[in-house]
């Protein structure tokens, strides 16, 4: 599916003309629908960490505190995903983010331990205390790119009507409906609560997941104990 596809079943299911072409089209109604779903898919892009919004980034160190600005080093940087932030070159962890009153705390008592922490401040990357040069660091973050060009250039809004969803386009045309429903004052709730269940079922299944055991180890009481042939001491 395209940002045309896209538009064209949301127009259907509405039943309302659908456009021929969305990017270029001076309709009222098509470049509502652009304006829309470039809303739904920032909206739904800020609601989870989805599977395809999650990028891994490498960052060589300089000798400095301030390492460079967060999207240079990070594209299309939304958020960090915590504890991922680890020194490849000696194998620790950097900790952080540090809050505002600690980092303003080691700078003023001058104390800092051996390994950097890490602060990001005014969309830039700080490690305190300053790092070796030379150093490769890795962490993983959410991506603000919800969508991508036909070439596979990330993007954060529609440019063209032959883009394509980085998330699963079903789910933008859902959350397109009830939208474009609400922006033209129809009733729309429940097109709203079919999305919500779209959107909630894909955040539930996004990406592999743990099982988590509350209880004891059920696992040995189904399947029994192993133990190997032969004679052994109780």
């Amino acid at each position: 599916m395209t940002l045309l596809t896209i538009v064209q079943d949301a127009c259907s299911e509405i039943g309302i003309t659908a456009p021929s072409t969305v990017i270029s089209n001076t309709d009222m109604t098509a470049k509502q629908m652009l304006a829309l779903s470039n809303r739904s898919g920032k909206m739904i892009a800020q609601r989870f960490a989805f599977q395809e919004l999650i990028k891994e980034a490498t960052h060589t160190t300089v000798a400095a505190e301030l390492q460079g600005s967060v999207e240079s080093i990070l594209p299309g940087f939304n958020w960090y995903l915590y504890e991922t932030m680890w020194n490849r070159t000696n194998y620790n962890k950097i900790d952080g983010p540090l809050f505002p009153e600690q980092w303003q705390f080691l700078k003023a008592s001058n104390i800092t331990g051996p390994f950097p922490q890490f602060r990001i401040r005014n969309k830039n990357l700080y490690f305190l205390p300053a790092p070796v040069a030379g150093q490769t660091i890795a962490l993983e973050y959410v991506s603000r790119y919800w969508c991508q060009s036909a070439g596979s250039v990330a993007q954060e809004k529609w440019a063209a009507d032959t883009d394509t969803g980085v998330l699963a386009e079903d789910m933008l045309t859902v959350d397109l409906i009830w939208r474009f429903k609400a922006a033209k004052g129809f009733d729309y709730a429940e097109d709203m609560r079919q999305a919500e269940i779209y959107i909630n079922n894909a955040i539930a299944r996004s990406g592999a997941r743990k099982s988590v055991n509350m209880a004891d180890n059920t696992q040995s009481h189904k399947f029994g104990v192993g133990v190997q042939e032969g004679s052994w001491t109780p």
